[in-house]
């Protein structure tokens, strides 16, 4: 129980299942009594009024019948109530209530019982008047000066303000740049209307640029008539306060000026007059509601904050004084003065929890239960010690190296690979032009140790290549349980893969909801992308991969390409890849060499990889631990750059494109106006071909989403070529530098960084810092290259000149001795290495 608590002095539910909101809720002495004692009048969007005297016997008690002074059921959901003189020729408060599209003003009027029935209350309606638009809320005040009454202004969810002089409608004016509606307020002292516009800023609009600004009636009138009524409305003063606000309250005791008190959803401002902060608090909380109510010091202002925490805060100006728990959140707050107790404060929740209450403590006094002694038996203590301790002595042995979660996973993802190509092809919307596109089929098997919740598995290939299903949702596993799935991978776009991997991510949370996730990899077969074929001769492109073994025969590593009978194929093979060229390997009958070779540099990738993997493994299994694979040709850069620029021009393309279809969709906007502005004309005028003119954008549009559309697949097999070609520079470097597996990763990490390639973020720019920085570190050859600085804003080059000088220098600096490293001194140290 909380100590500082809202005390409870009478407090009711009203209705079921009914909603309330912030102008539900008011309090004033409606019934002009006299006495000077508020009645709470509570509207509800069910469209029930209910008026309350709260007279509880004592502090705490629920409401009495007598408490309820009227309820009626009106036809319409009530947005909001106010009491003001509303009425002309009176100065007594007459209740207006807002409806969606209507306005209506009552007097609130008692009838003192004869007999054990009590009073009587009754509502007469004054007069209403129907809204051309929605509402939104309302705000009323003596606009313009006036003495003795009260006008109102409604404002509407289109951003019209409409004024009622009481009994008759004044006026309508539209907010400039208006979105969304916001809190409305009146300032009497500045005779202006204060609100919170969409842009997240208080504007300040003065009575009299209202009432001479151009009427918003006359707004569907015709251009001259529009420029010969009135002026354009222009803001007071405005501030940005970065977010949106729940409410706003002007404020004026004797003690201080007056002050605008805004209240946002994440800061409370205080405002003079002409919009200059006086003070602001942040708050760590959501507020709900608030409501400045007195002053009790010169120059400060007391304010009540209401939020979702179910906490009342007091702070008086930016001091927290008091802080109370409420046993609801409150939407509205007001204070009231009851039976001669002043300052009594009324909630309201949405839900219809409307409670008076006072601020004071409830102190709760704990008393600890009083414990049984009992003797303490020293030999089962002794007993228990010398088995935690045991425990603990288990726990620290450090004989096994790594943990136990380690070696004893709670879940395993297990992948295998079906060593023949599926019978039937499951291939779905491939776009090969191939007679027959093959699948294999992946069988994954989840095994869990405990209880795994909501396991969910996502298998991953790289494009072009896809899957059957990459989604897999299981119930709750139980523990020492698997789950077993089947899927097929099959080559989708028309273009050869840079990688033949696949991943396999399980995510599930552990029985005490703690995230996690299990992984594992696995390798698709070479016979996926292409088939076997008959080698050719001729070829554009020729890599030559020595080694420090006999050459083995293609009948022993390639099983699966050659036919047994046919020895022929034991020193050449052919590869026909599925969307590319031909490839052909030749081993050499009297050197330790092999060749690869192919009409397209991007299709010698996956051979050259496959065949290097095949012979280490190979020579793994006769035991042969020295195996090693050089190459002492040179760097195919030229043929490389040709890809570079292949991939660069279709980005350029993309750019084009998208300018083009930007102004051709600016122009087609253009000519809609123009259309509608004909056809809305109550005067036909003939369209001057615009109706073609439309038309012949329109065509050109779609013309230019296609070819941007081709450009976009042709830039997509253009990024897979040079992704391939990317992975086989780097394969060849390493050969013939013998580079280390870490100096192989940063390698990598420099050439392709990328996943995807999109306009924002390129290949070539990324790629061109990443050499860039490996030049002025660790590959510099003075103090003068590490000095110079890099640009911190990547963006699209307007060639690619200096990414291929840059990739020259860097074969370069490679060639006459620098290493890779990314530690902070390695380029002091390459300078001394690297002959100048």
């Amino acid at each position: 129980m909380s100590l500082f608590k809202a005390r409870d002095w009478w407090s009711t539910v009203l209705g079921e299942k009914e909603e309330f909101d912030q102008g539900c809720l008011c309090v004033a002495d409606v019934d002009n009594s006299g006495t000077g004692q508020d009645k709470i009048i509570v509207g509800s969007y069910m469209g029930y009024l209910r008026i309350f005297n709260p007279q509880p016997v004592k502090p705490g008690d629920g409401v009495q019948p007598e408490d309820l002074l009227l309820e009626v059921q009106l036809q319409e959901p009530i947005l909001q109530v106010e009491v003001g003189k509303f009425v002309s020729g009176t100065e007594g408060l007459h209740l207006a209530v807002l409806h969606c599209r209507k306005l209506s003003v009552y007097s609130v009027s008692g009838t003192r019982g004869n007999v054990e029935h009590g009073n009587q209350y009754q509502i007469k309606l004054m007069y209403e008047h129907n809204l051309q638009r929605t509402a939104c809320n309302m705000t009323y005040g003596p606009f313009g000066g006036v003495k003795g009454r009260d006008l109102i202004c409604i404002q509407s969810m289109d951003g019209m303000l409409m004024l009622f002089e009481q009994e008759s409608y004044a006026f309508g004016r539209f907010l400039p740049g208006f979105l969304l509606p916001g809190p409305l307020t009146y300032s009497s002292r500045t005779d202006s209307f204060i609100t919170v516009s969409s842009c997240r800023q208080v504007e300040s609009y003065k009575y009299q640029v209202l009432a001479f600004a151009t009427d918003a009636d006359e707004r569907q009138e015709t251009g001259q008539q529009k420029h010969s009524s009135g002026k354009k409305l222009a803001v007071d003063w405005v501030l940005n306060i970065g977010e949106q606000a729940l409410d706003i309250c002007i404020v004026s005791f004797d003690q201080t000026v007056s002050s605008v008190f805004v209240l946002g959803e994440r800061n409370f401002f205080c405002l003079k007059d002409n919009g200059q902060i006086r003070f602001m608090k942040k708050l760590d909380y959501s507020p709900s509601c608030f409501i400045p109510y007195c002053s009790v010091k010169e120059g400060t202002i007391n304010t009540l904050v209401g939020n979702h925490n179910k906490i009342l805060n007091v702070y008086q100006d930016v001091t927290l004084k008091w802080a109370a728990q409420l046993p609801h959140i409150p939407v509205s707050v007001k204070v009231a003065n009851f039976q001669d107790l002043q300052g009594v404060i009324v909630t309201l929740s949405d839900d219809g929890h409307l409670q008076c209450s006072y601020l004071g403590t409830d102190p709760s006094i704990f008393q600890a239960p009083r414990v049984e002694s009992r003797e303490i038996n020293y030999e089962e203590l002794e007993a228990e010690m010398k088995k935690l301790q045991k425990i603990i002595k288990e726990a620290t042995l450090t004989q096994d190296i790594l943990p136990k979660s380690e070696k004893h996973r709670d879940l395993t993802v297990r992948a295998e690979v079906s060593p023949d190509l599926d019978a039937e092809s499951q291939a779905i919307d491939s776009e090969v032009k191939a007679e027959a596109v093959p699948s294999v089929t992946v069988k994954i098997t989840i095994q869990s140790r405990v209880t795994a919740q909501k396991p969910n598995l996502a298998v991953s290939v790289q494009a072009p290549l896809a899957v059957t299903c990459d989604q897999f949702v299981f119930d709750d596993l139980e523990p020492d349980s698997s789950e077993t799935v089947v899927l097929s991978v099959f080559l989708k776009g028309n273009c050869s893969p840079s990688q033949l991997e696949g991943n396999c991510f399980v995510s599930y949370d552990t029985a005490t909801g703690i995230p996690k996730v299990a992984q594992c990899n696995f390798r698709l077969p070479l016979r996926l992308i292409c088939s076997p074929a008959q080698p050719s001769k001729a070829a554009n492109h020729k890599l030559t991969i020595d080694t420090n073994k006999p050459p083995v025969s293609f009948l022993t590593i390639f099983p699966d390409f050659v036919d047994p009978s046919d020895e022929d194929q034991a020193n050449a093979l052919g590869f026909q890849f599925l969307a590319g060229s031909k490839t052909t390997l030749l081993a050499s009958k009297t050197s330790q060499r092999y060749r690869i070779q192919s009409d397209q540099l991007e299709d010698l990738w996956l051979i050259t990889k496959e065949l290097t993997l095949r012979l280490e493994e190979h020579f793994k299994k006769q035991n042969c631990k020295d195996f090693a694979c050089t190459f002492s040709g040179s760097i195919p850069l030229q043929e490389y750059f040709e890809l570079i620029d292949r991939h660069f021009e279709l980005r350029l393309n993309a750019a084009k494109f998208q300018e083009m279809l930007s102004e051709r969709a600016v122009q087609f906007r253009a000519i809609e106006r123009r259309l509608l502005t004909r056809f809305k004309d109550k005067t036909p005028a003939p369209l001057q071909h615009l109706d073609t003119l439309l038309e012949g954008t329109f065509r050109e549009v779609i013309a230019l989403a296609d070819a941007a559309e081709e450009n976009q697949a042709n830039l997509f097999q253009a990024f897979t070529k040079l992704k391939s070609a990317t992975h086989l520079v780097i394969m060849l470097i390493s050969l013939w530098q013998k580079l280390s597996a870490d100096q192989v990763a940063i390698l990598e990490a420099t050439f392709l960084p990328l996943a995807e390639d999109t306009q924002e973020l390129g290949w070539e720019e990324t790629v061109d810092a990443a050499i860039s920085y490996l030049l002025r570190t660790c590959l510099s050859k003075s103090s003068k290259e590490q000095a110079l600085t890099l640009s911190s804003q990547l963006s699209m080059p307007k060639d690619t000149s200096r990414l291929k000088k840059n990739i020259t220098v860097f074969c370069d600096r490679l060639a006459k001795g620098g290493r890779l490293s990314l530690s902070t001194d390695s380029g002091t140290q390459q300078a001394a290495v690297i002959p100048g």
